[in-house]
């Protein structure tokens, strides 16, 4: 008769309990991705959204969580490399099974994962300015479209600052060149002929600035005033405007818009040559709000340094992240349909003394500002519109675009043809 072993037992049961409270404390927990470049050409932008999400999170903690549960970040690196970003997101959703994601800057990186989403039916907050030309069930675009940032910064060029001559800048990809048809195609409407129009692409991490600036210097000097739209992405920004800085383009001589340079970015580099230069965002961290002094000291806090910036996508960060909070406590669930149900009309305020109001369409409402750059890397609005600009999912101006409606509530479809009455994309049944 074979004989038990006591000790053996007593190990198995400790095991066995020890599995179980991990099992569930692991129920206890909210998996939040966390999916943005913490290396490559785009960390300069995106390591600190990943920060920012991580603050929001450990503030939520200290709340009691959502729904009485702990939120438990899962943060990975896909490296500025957008095949690797697929491969993350799937590993977030399929491997590590969180709720919901906030990443992605670049739209290449964007593209690259939303067949992942909707694949495994996933939720992401997606934080940048873009090109617009899409919406999906799957994702709440929680940065700027087209019409709340691109076309208002060429109006002001156009009316306040009088550029008669256009050279559209960008990093050649899907969100610089979408962006650049579309203002080709408004500028043409406005009068604008081609001969007044230079269109230049760079690649990612792009260096040697020189003869591209000295070909936008001497394209300036024809005698219509001239203006810069710069898409230009990423660390290439830094020689960018050191070089327009060594050839000294002034804004006065031909001033600058950027779409995709914030206080971050300028952060780095030494300003005072780029006093004046524009910037079109929703939020800069020079606003002058309660709540905006109030995030600017509790995000210096938690990452203990008391000169870090704060800028636009990481507002849009805390927009998206407060609204899910609120979306998951009215669902009453963190299961992704409920969700989405529950997001359309949630509305939280912003850092600038307005609300933003999820819409059908997946985007949201947000003031339109353009600022200059001040010596100390800061910006001094000069301009921002009267209220609140509604998020246009598809251009006005490209003939493609026009008749396209996005609704996910009434018509429950991001890409509806309001002449053929179809929906030629993804259906939410």
């Amino acid at each position: 008769m074979r004989k038990t072993n006591p000790g053996g037992l007593k190990q198995l049961a400790a095991a066995i309990a020890l599995m179980s409270a991990m099992a569930a404390q692991a129920a206890d927990t909210i998996k939040v991705g966390v999916l943005h470049s913490l290396s490559g050409t785009m960390a300069i932008s995106e390591t600190t959204l990943k920060d920012t999400v991580l603050m929001l999170i450990d503030e939520q903690n200290k709340k009691g969580g959502v729904m009485g549960k702990k939120l438990e970040a899962v943060v990975v690196d896909p490296a500025s490399n957008w095949p690797l970003f697929a491969e993350k997101a799937e590993q977030l959703l399929v491997k590590d099974k969180v709720s919901v994601v906030f990443g992605c800057w670049t739209s290449v990186s964007r593209k690259s994962v939303l067949p992942v989403f909707e694949k495994n039916n996933g939720l992401l907050f997606y934080p940048v300015q873009y090109e617009g030309e899409e919406s999906s069930k799957n994702v709440f675009y929680t940065g700027a479209a087209p019409n709340q940032q691109a076309i208002p910064a060429v109006d002001y060029l156009m009316n306040e600052v009088g550029v008669k001559r256009w050279v559209l800048a960008g990093t050649d990809y899907v969100y610089p060149r979408t962006t650049n048809k579309i203002l080709e195609a408004y500028l043409k409407a406005k009068g604008v002929k081609d001969e007044d129009i230079m269109i230049n692409y760079t690649p990612f991490g792009h260096s040697n600035w020189q003869r591209i600036v000295a070909d936008i210097k001497k394209f300036g000097s024809a005698g219509k005033k001239t203006g810069v739209v710069s898409t230009i992405n990423g660390d290439a920004n830094v020689p960018f405007y050191k070089e327009l800085g060594n050839q000294k383009i002034s804004a006065e001589d031909i001033p600058v818009v950027a779409f995709s340079v914030g206080e971050e970015e300028l952060s780095g580099i030494d300003t005072k040559p780029l006093v004046g230069h524009l910037a079109a965002w929703n939020y800069f961290m020079s606003v002058d709000t309660p709540a905006n002094a109030e995030f600017i000291k509790k995000w210096r806090a938690f990452i203990k340094n008391n000169k870090r910036v704060t800028n636009d996508p990481m507002e849009a960060h805390v927009i998206g992240f407060n609204m899910w909070v609120k979306a998951v406590e009215k669902a009453k669930s963190t299961e992704v349909g409920k969700v989405i149900d529950a997001m359309v009309g949630i509305e939280v305020p912003n850092l600038s003394g307005g609300t933003a109001k999820m819409l059908p369409n997946h985007h949201l409402t947000k003031p339109v500002l353009i600022g200059e750059v001040r010596a100390d890397g800061q910006f001094d609005t000069v301009w921002q519109t009267e209220g609140l600009v509604p998020g246009d999912a598809w251009s006005d101006y490209l003939p493609g675009s026009k008749d396209i409606e996005a609704d996910w509530v009434k018509l429950k479809c991001g890409n509806y043809n309001t002449k053929t009455l179809k929906c030629s994309g993804q259906n939410y049944e």
